[in-house]
């Protein structure tokens, strides 16, 4: 049989080139290229760059004080390195592979945290009425018990030598529209003052405003409808009580609508998140991308 003249090619030299082929790939893991971009500092095979350290310099700091700073940033990198390059030899096998999967369950709970996350704020809905919280409050309330006593409260502090205490404290007691009017006029003369006898202030708050007030005397003045004068060194302080909520008692919906708005909202996140991960289980069946064996 004839062969038509050319190039040869033997089997030697295809394994040849290919022994060679493999050695030459290879060698990006027996010699390891030093990165393009000059590092600042080397242990083993991890690199420390100029950008790593870039967050830790502004223009508040003056040279030296940006060298030391470096200079201990890279000492500390490089102990870590260490460390690292040491744990890996000395820890057992059992105790690496029980770091690597904590480090994996870490990496996917913080990629799916950060994803959910995302998905709450592009989906969620933050609008709370008023109908809705009064709703959510009649269904919850007995959840809601005072871990102290509030009041409803209306109060002034006068200079001792107040001239027209009489007359303040008159107009406080009635406050009729006109009587608002009149001490609104001359509120710039008052030490203190709240007139805001709808909001419900705890009892901390206000033996933090008035002074001659404390927990051994509170009850003798903080009844329903009761007005009360007390002075001390700083001033006079007149005050119209309104209503009253002891502790354990069923905490007023004004109180604590800051909190019922913050249930909800945490409850339409959970909702929207179990519907997502039924959905998304519900989607990954029908592509055939989940499964469970039996």
């Amino acid at each position: 049989m004839h062969f038509a003249s050319g190039n040869h090619v033997y089997p030697g030299t295809i394994l040849g080139s290919l022994l060679l082929f493999l050695i030459l790939t290879s060698c990006e893991g027996l010699f390891k290229r030093v990165p393009e971009n000059a590092p600042l500092a080397r242990v083993g095979d991890a690199y420390l760059y100029r950008e790593d350290i870039q967050p830790l310099l502004n223009n508040t700091i003056n040279q030296q004080d940006s060298a030391s700073l470096v200079t201990n940033y890279i000492n500390n990198w490089a102990v870590k390195q260490l460390l690292y390059e040491k744990a890996q030899i000395n820890l057992t096998e059992e105790q690496i592979e029980e770091f690597e999967r904590l480090v994996s369950n870490y990496r996917v709970d913080l990629y799916t945290r950060a994803y959910k996350e995302a998905l709450v704020l592009r989906g969620e809905d933050t609008t709370v009425t008023e109908t809705q919280l009064r709703q959510f409050y009649e269904m919850e309330k007995e959840n809601f018990l005072l871990k102290e006593k509030v009041v409803q409260l209306r109060f002034v502090q006068l200079p001792k030598q107040f001239l027209n205490k009489e007359e303040v404290r008159k107009r406080l007691d009635r406050f009729s529209q006109e009587d608002q009017v009149f001490l609104d006029s001359i509120g710039v003369q008052f030490k203190k003052l709240n007139f805001n006898d709808s909001l419900w202030v705890p009892l901390t708050r206000i033996i933090q405003e008035i002074p001659p007030l404390n927990y051994e005397n509170e009850e003798r003045y903080l009844k329903k409808s009761q007005f009360f004068e007390l002075e001390d060194s700083l001033g006079v302080y007149l005050g119209k009580t309104g209503e009253v909520r002891t502790f354990n008692e069923i905490a007023p919906l004004g109180y604590i609508k800051p909190t019922l708005r913050q249930v909800l909202l945490n409850r339409r996140k959970l909702d929207f998140l179990r519907r997502l991960e039924t959905e998304l289980l519900d989607e990954a069946v029908k592509r055939k991308e989940f499964e469970i064996y039996e």
